[in-house]
């Protein structure tokens, strides 16, 4: 809500239409956003994706996972013998980095590459990763060697605060995955976990299935905003930004109609889960979830106080498909802005950010040939001024069909510290889904474009400021209420005028809901099916009629990267912005105060405690009702008058 103000600040002093007078030239990185991508030809050196020779084909996928199948067993083998002492740490972490380096490259693979002999290629290894996984948390001997170190007080104590922590996190991991029962039992986790695998990748594609309709069924003056498939019109996500009415009402009904086999796997994966929670030893799956959280426990999230004033009811019976499209537009007609926020500028305005905050640049490189999925991903180094290449960051910024509709971020390789002393580079891939640029005009951007991009690249240089020993504790793995800080902190700095004015020259995310809605899920079970609790959420904290025959949570797919967590975007925005207003809002730009966040924040991904991280910089514990009156503090105070407005 707050880009409205900075944006018309920016317009009335004329700062962007200056620089576009006095620059007329763009920098690399920008030129590299703003151009048409060019690759060069290639036939006798053919690479892989992400550099990974063997995935120059399909059956690559397999090779490389039976390398790291057999790795793990020796790691096992190797970690059993193993005396208690660092080198159990650096053998787990070890372990943990050979599955995920396969594991996490096709997890992103499985949704993203635009040819579907590779997804599926990739979903059987997810599968088979994630088997292996399972069953090495439940592996008594594996656990039985770590729980000697941990055991040995004389040895732990001696170990350094990360590593210590490292343990720590894997013994949890055996925890919750219920090493403490009998076989019997541990088979049946194994085998819960296992379901819960396919059931969590039918959810997520079903996610972003297209619905079809008839043609005939539409008015044929909105036929040309869909896609066309025969006699049928194919309609894949909500269209919130369309001006019509009713594209956007119609898209809203045919895209969220129940699927009946969706709803299915929605059911049996919430059941699943609270069957596996129930059997290690949780009254629930959120219970689970929340253990070595900055919540702690569902029930801290249930508090009278923070439900009552963040809850809106302030949309005066607007239809649903209304709603985002005059959150998006500030009131402000598109084409007065839109041009001065090209991608190359907001680039080069996030080159300048990071280069002054933190002595890292963003440089574009050429991809080898077949070294990226698509012709349109771009490549970027991100360099430091004195500690040199820091990792890779690959963005996949234009819409294509095959892709997630949501904007996300991947972790393909962890850093972590090696043994001849060098450091695991971390790669990180960035998808939006941005307009293409047409042949007058490179990809302009909205502002709730931007602060999506701001977002993400935030979830991007947390891993690449990062410079943790352990792999399993870098960069965005760390707890879930903790990871969603560095990103959101990211937003403030894109609605900040003194940023904006650095990079705007012409080219010539309703929480409360969501996150209650996650929680009921996966509290105690109850007896009424997943939309009958939707629409109770939505009357209770949404404020907006249902609408019939739609199913909105068939389209989450947080239930499945953020089961019963999805309230840590809430938790994120009350630390961001705690450290935004105290840290950064009295001169965003300055170099001391990024080089502080850097190292009290980002440099430690998820190896110390994550509440540390936030008392080392704000200089004090923040309690629950600090929490509170951040997110407070942080609501438009005008948002009730522009709804309003809106509608007149």
């Amino acid at each position: 809500m707050s880009v409205y103000r900075p944006l018309v600040c920016l317009f009335r002093h004329g700062t962007a239409a200056r620089a576009w007078r006095t620059l007329t030239t763009w920098s690399p990185v920008g030129a590299a956003f703003n151009a048409r991508v060019h690759r060069r030809l290639d036939i006798f050196h053919q690479n892989g994706l992400f550099g990974v020779p063997e995935l120059s084909c399909v059956e690559g996928f397999e090779v490389v996972q039976d390398r790291a199948l057999q790795e793990t067993q020796q790691l096992v083998e190797e970690a059993c013998r193993c005396p208690p002492g660092v080198q159990t740490v650096e053998i787990f972490d070890k372990l943990s980095d050979s599955l995920c380096r396969v594991a996490d490259m096709a997890d992103f693979i499985k949704v993203a590459h635009p040819d579907p002999s590779y997804r599926e290629a990739a979903e059987r290894t997810c599968i088979n990763i994630g088997t292996m996984v399972e069953r090495l948390n439940t592996n008594v001997d594996l656990c039985k060697s770590l729980k000697d170190l941990l055991d040995n007080e004389e040895i732990f104590s001696k170990l350094d605060p990360e590593t210590r922590r490292v343990a720590e996190l894997f013994l949890f991991d055996f925890e919750i995955s219920g090493i403490h029962l009998d076989k019997k039992k541990r088979k049946e986790a194994v085998n819960l976990n296992v379901k819960l695998l396919d059931l969590s990748n039918q959810f997520l594609m079903s996610c972003h299935m297209p619905n079809r309709i008839e043609k005939r069924a539409l008015p044929e003056h909105i036929h040309q905003h869909f896609t066309k498939d025969g006699n049928y019109i194919q309609i894949g996500g909500l269209n919130a930004d369309a001006p019509d009415d009713l594209v956007r009402e119609v898209a809203y009904k045919v895209f969220l109609y129940p699927n009946e086999n969706v709803m299915h796997i929605l059911e049996e994966l919430l059941s699943c889960r609270d069957k596996l929670a129930r059997l290690v030893g949780y009254e629930s799956y959120a219970h689970r979830a929340l253990k070595g959280t900055m919540a702690k426990s569902p029930g801290r999230l249930y508090s009278s106080e923070i439900v009552s004033l963040l809850s809106f009811s302030s949309f005066n019976n607007m239809a649903c498909w209304h709603v985002v499209f005059y959150l998006c537009r500030f009131n402000i007609e598109p084409s007065l802005y839109s041009p001065y926020f090209s991608l190359g500028a907001c680039m080069e305005g996030l080159n300048g950010l990071f280069t002054q905050l933190y002595g890292a640049s963003l440089l574009a490189e050429q991809p080898s040939v077949g070294e990226v999925w698509s012709e349109d991903v771009r490549k970027l180094a991100v360099v430091h001024e004195t500690e040199g290449l820091l990792g890779y960051i690959y963005c996949d910024f234009f819409y294509r069909p095959d892709k997630p509709h949501q904007d996300c971020h991947f972790t393909i390789r962890g850093g972590r510290q090696l043994e001849d002393g060098q450091y695991q580079l971390p790669i990180v891939v960035l998808m939006l889904n941005l307009p293409h640029p047409t042949r007058s005009a490179p990809t302009l951007l909205s502002p709730g474009m931007m602060e999506n991009l701001f977002h993400e690249m935030g979830h991007a240089m947390h891993s690449m400021l990062g410079r943790t020993r352990y792999q399993h504790v870098t960069g965005t793995r760390c707890v879930t209420d903790f990871a969603e800080v560095p990103s959101i902190l990211m937003e403030y700095f894109a609605t900040d005028y003194r940023v904006i004015s650095q990079f705007a020259r012409h080219y010539q995310t309703g929480q409360v809901f969501y996150a209650i809605m996650d929680q009921v899920y996966h509290g105690k079970p109850q007896n009424r099916s997943t939309t009958d609790i939707m629409i109770d959420m939505q009357k209770k904290y949404y404020g907006l009629p249902y609408v019939t025959n739609t199913a909105w949570q068939l389209r989450f797919s947080h239930l499945v990267g953020y089961g019963a967590k999805y309230y840590s975007y809430l938790m994120s925005r009350a630390v961001a912005s705690m450290v935004w207003k105290q840290c950064f809002y009295k001169d965003p730009l300055n170099r001391e105060t990024g080089e502080r966040y850097r190292r009290e924040m980002l440099a430690h991904g998820g190896g110390k405690e994550p509440m540390l991280m936030v008392e080392g910089m704000l200089q004090k514990r923040p309690s629950i009702e600090d929490f509170v009156n951040a997110l407070v503090s942080d609501l438009d105070p005008d948002f009730e008058t522009f709804i309003m407005d809106s509608e007149g």
